[in-house]
């Protein structure tokens, strides 16, 4: 028990001088009053990537929160003069890495990781930068990807005037019709120009907002070649049929996934 109490303390020593160290930076997590985020999000490994992020100036200062999620939490951030970004922390102690390994651990991008839970976060974040540069070189609607080290991703603001875009289940579209259709061009393009499935898609993950919808959430998206990407597509289209069915007409669900995949993929 003295040993426990002892590395406890050590712990929270380092805590404390990341604190000071990153105070020093000018920079002050608002809501570290709050023990609860403290304890879940800012431990040390986090307030030391936090404190790489801050000495190589990617970041300037950290605000409050935006939206707390099953794995993530995140943050309003500035970067440089100013500019608005977000910090996306995933959390090593209450993360749910158990779910996060079906997609990793299928994923040949990276086969070689170590299945601890802190290297399945680490490599969880490096993935969801990754995937949100493939589909930003694809020409899709997605948040900027800055940076990442260790659990902590920082990407481009999706908001005007300091307020975020709301999701789609809280900003319902005036034309459903027009949106499916929308949502349907993503997934497409999403699979065909990007090479993703998005995995867990749903009216939760899009952002509506500047004229337009924008998808987020893409850490566990996965290249066609995952050996469940086609499932985790086939359950995407299913669930915006779900979200569009009782607003305006759907598509069959079969022929939307032959539309997306091509016949080759159904011939034996």
């Amino acid at each position: 028990m003295k040993e426990r109490g002892e590395e406890t303390k050590k712990t929270d020593d380092r805590v404390e001088a990341l604190d000071r160290e990153l105070s020093r930076m000018g920079i002050r997590i608002r809501d570290s009053d709050d023990r609860k985020v403290r304890d879940e999000v800012f431990d040390d490994v986090t307030l030391y990537a936090l404190y790489k992020l801050a000495k190589k100036k990617v970041i300037s200062a950290v605000g409050g929160s935006i939206s707390t999620g099953k794995e993530a939490n995140v943050f309003f951030a500035e970067q440089g003069e100013g500019e608005d970004c977000v910090i996306k922390v995933y959390r090593i102690r209450t993360g749910n890495f158990n779910a996060m390994s079906d997609y990793i651990l299928g994923d040949p991008r990276f086969s070689n990781i170590r299945k601890t839970k802190k290297d399945i976060i680490f490599a969880w974040t490096k993935k969801e930068y990754s995937n949100l540069s493939r589909a930003l070189e694809a020409g899709l609607p997605v948040p900027e990807p800055i940076a990442f080290d260790r659990n902590i991703l920082i990407m481009g603001f999706l908001g005007e005037d300091g307020v975020p875009y709301p999701q789609l289940r809280l900003d319902p579209p005036d034309d459903p019709e027009n949106a499916y259709a929308e949502v349907l061009d993503l997934i497409t393009r999403l699979y065909q120009k990007a090479k993703l499935v998005h995995g867990d898609l749903s009216e939760y993950n899009i952002l509506s907002g500047g004229g337009r919808l924008w998808l987020i959430d893409v850490g566990q998206a996965v290249t066609p070649d995952h050996p469940s990407a086609h499932r985790f597509l086939f359950r995407d289209i299913q669930n915006i049929n779900r979200y569009f069915g009782s607003r305006c007409k759907t598509l069959d669900e079969h022929e939307i996934l032959r539309g997306i995949v091509g016949e080759d993929f159904f011939t034996p």
